[in-house]
């Protein structure tokens, strides 16, 4: 039996452990990634650092917002005197690198995970400060000041349209050539860039739906797909190395393996 050839759609920067995972396990990785990731020393993100000493919590969404206070402000964690809380065992990990132990990772690696933890723990009338992406979705910080909660949202980072498309166009024609078995996405952006760049392919869904297996890193990816009428599949638990785990579980019910 012929390896799957799985492609991987995640910013480049943090795609090398997917691949890793999927030579691992038997398959072969095409990187083609449909975003990119640019950090950035925006003013909200300087005026977070000025007032870090007010902040009862912080929240870490991502490691691209560890790296833009790991390139702007490399002292930040050295004396951080707040709560941490992370969304993720990936984040957690790097955090733990740095020094900073999480005080709080909610079991669903969602916004909507950490906010029902904060409302379980009944965490109320705290500042919070939120360093993310500007096109990051509304839930965690509106799920937060429902609680009564102050929060600060600082840009530290930027979600880009991949300047370099060329790479998933030559995946589109290989997904229209039948030469990708499988195809994963980690977030609602990468799989709308995707879309994008196929300039309203419709036979793209199609192809993902009946000649692809499809898999997202959760449900809120999936529910992008969902908009696109992808069939796809998701783990229990949120994070890539699941996500490839049942990827070639999948791959091997479906092929008699």
């Amino acid at each position: 039996m012929k390896k799957p050839v799985v492609a991987i759609t995640r910013p480049a920067d943090r795609a090398k452990k997917a691949c890793e995972i999927v030579e691992k396990l038997g398959g072969s990785a095409v990187l083609a990634p449909t975003l990119d990731l640019k950090p950035v020393n925006s003013d909200s993100l300087k005026d977070l650092v000025k007032n870090k000493d007010s902040l009862d919590w912080i929240v870490f969404t991502s490691p691209t917002t560890i790296d833009s206070f790991n390139l702007f402000y490399p002292d930040f964690f050295n004396d951080l005197d707040c709560k941490v809380a992370v969304i993720g065992n990936k984040t957690g990990s790097i955090l733990e690198k740095q020094g900073i132990h999480p005080n709080l990772i909610p079991c669903d690696f969602t916004a909507e995970g950490l906010v029902e933890e904060f409302s379980q723990l009944n965490i109320r009338n705290k500042i919070i400060g939120i360093p993310r992406t500007a096109s990051a979705r509304d839930t965690l910080p509106k799920g937060l000041e429902e609680l009564d909660n102050e929060v600060i949202i600082a840009e530290a980072y930027k979600s880009l349209f991949p300047m370099d498309d060329e790479s998933v166009k030559e995946l589109i024609s290989k997904i229209e050539n039948s030469e990708i078995d499988a195809i994963t996405f980690t977030s609602p952006l990468t799989v709308h860039n995707f879309f994008k760049i196929s300039q309203g392919n419709e036979k793209l869904a199609d192809l993902l739906s009946e000649k692809l297996l499809t898999v997202a890193i959760g449900p809120i990816t999936g529910k992008v797909l969902d908009e696109y009428d992808v069939k796809h599949i998701y783990p229990d638990t949120y994070t890539v190395p699941d996500m490839m785990e049942l990827l070639f579980k999948e791959w091997r019910d479906s092929n008699g393996r």
